[in-house]
């Protein structure tokens, strides 16, 4: 049986506290959060103990779950990974570039299983997109969402764009050259709205905005490459490929348009 100490049940928490109880072989130890209302809702809703000393908490576990704020992950992670613990940790890893080094060091020497919350790789729409072969040489995204308090204790960045900056770095497979950002402070201290453009090597370039301050919600990545152009859907969990059709494709709807060079079937 592993036991699980989760720190933080707010309201991402209850989620990770609804998939612990759904998995066999887990118990749940307890879980640490300063804030009495969350406290007393965990304690009402899941019958699970509540720690107020951190370090009682950690030993009592044998993997810690952090889904604090992003501002405490690192003292979280790091006195958990001292004490030889395996960690999973909410996305984004750790509050500056510093940190999370010093973490990735750290969880190398303890030799212990260290995991971040980066759930976008798992979506359907992206696993669907991974069936094909992908090498992008343009990528749009755009990534928006309606304000909430909730995570505006960091930028835009680390809050949203975060989660496509790991897909695209998953995807081409080259070194940075070169990245210039923007972004305006609305309605926190800091960031709400921010693009940024990542020039690689191999001339792909990606231009990603993401918002909190939107009237709707979106969450697509567009990719471009040689003979074929792919959206996902990431908030649909959609995924739509048109290319050039190939010998091997069957039982698809193809189309033929004129080009400068004759025919083409899309």
């Amino acid at each position: 049986m592993l036991k699980i100490g989760v720190f933080g049940v707010g309201h991402l928490g209850k989620f990770h506290l609804n998939n612990w109880k759904e998995i066999n072989g887990i118990k749940i130890a307890g879980f640490y959060d300063p804030s009495e209302e969350n406290a007393l809702f965990a304690k009402e809703h899941y019958q699970v103990k509540r720690y107020v000393d951190i370090d009682e908490l950690i030993d009592a576990s044998d993997a810690v779950d952090i889904v604090a704020p992003t501002t405490a992950h690192f003292e979280l992670c790091k006195r958990a990974i001292l004490k030889s613990k395996h960690v999973f940790v909410e996305k984004p890893l750790a509050n500056t570039i510093e940190e999370a080094k010093e973490l990735l060091k750290l969880s190398k020497e303890a030799n212990i299983k260290f995991q971040v919350g980066h759930v976008e790789r798992f979506n359907p729409a992206f696993l669907a997109a991974t069936t094909h072969e992908l090498n992008p040489m343009f990528i749009e995204v755009h990534r928006l969402a309606q304000f909430n308090p909730r995570g505006t204790d960091v930028s835009v960045i680390l809050d949203l764009m975060i989660h496509d900056i790991d897909i695209i770095l998953s995807l081409v497979k080259s070194n940075v050259k070169s990245i210039s950002a923007n972004g305006v402070i609305v309605m926190s201290d800091t960031p709400d709205i921010a693009n940024v453009r990542i020039e690689f090597d191999n001339g792909c370039v990606a231009n990603l905005t993401s918002s909190r301050i939107s009237m709707k919600k979106m969450r697509k990545m567009r990719l471009l490459q040689k003979d074929s152009y792919i959206s996902i859907d990431f908030l649909e969990k959609k995924t739509e490929i048109i290319k050039l059709r190939s010998p091997g494709d069957k039982n698809v709807f193809s189309f033929d348009i004129d080009t400068n060079k004759g025919k083409k079937t899309i």
